[in-house]
């Protein structure tokens, strides 16, 4: 009885661990697309504020899926021992690329299901151009730079390191730089 309770502890740590890395991933892609969802709707003069922070919740949450299953079967962790610009850029590429990609896929697989045609469910990405699509990419490899370094530093010094660098008073540590 022992053995499966060490077992199930053991298990329910790790989904504890894996939910905070899930939860991390929706809250920072809800921040970004909530952002463009009200640029929509002020700059852009979109009605429907709330509406549009609607969708940034449900596409945050679906993206954040994607990225967690990419993250889960190592996708783009080639350069891992690299110096950490190169996995950081190398991630924030390859994940903007499966965004966009996963993004097109839902709005076809949305418009197929009110029954367009496949060219007309095929989402108009900032004008429908290559330009307009290459733009948003850019935008998401810039915006997905951050959540990378922070994520490689976790990495290398430690996910627990990290959380205390950022949310624990720096007065508890000695710096290792400071000479009396």
């Amino acid at each position: 009885m022992e053995v499966s309770n060490e077992h199930l502890n053991r298990v329910m740590r790790k989904a504890v661990a894996e939910g905070r890395k899930l939860l991390w991933i929706f809250l920072y892609l809800w921040v970004f697309l909530g952002l463009f969802a009200f640029h929509k709707s002020i700059v852009l003069n979109e009605p429907n504020l709330f509406f549009h922070q609607g969708f940034a919740v449900i596409n945050a949450f679906l993206l954040a899926k994607v990225m967690f299953t990419g993250e889960t079967f190592h996708v783009a962790d080639k350069l891992k021992d690299k110096p950490l610009i190169y996995p950081i850029v190398f991630k924030s590429s390859v994940f903007s690329a499966l965004l966009i990609g996963f993004y097109i896929i839902e709005e076809v697989i949305i418009g197929k299901w009110h029954g367009k045609t496949f060219s007309d469910s095929i989402p108009v990405i900032d004008g429908g151009s290559l330009e307009g699509i290459l733009v948003v990419g850019i935008i998401m490899f810039v915006c997905l730079m951050p959540f990378f370094a922070l994520r490689e530093v976790g990495r290398v010094i430690g996910d627990d390191k990290l959380w205390e660098l950022f949310f624990v008073r720096r007065t508890k540590y000695v710096s290792l730089h400071s000479v009396e």
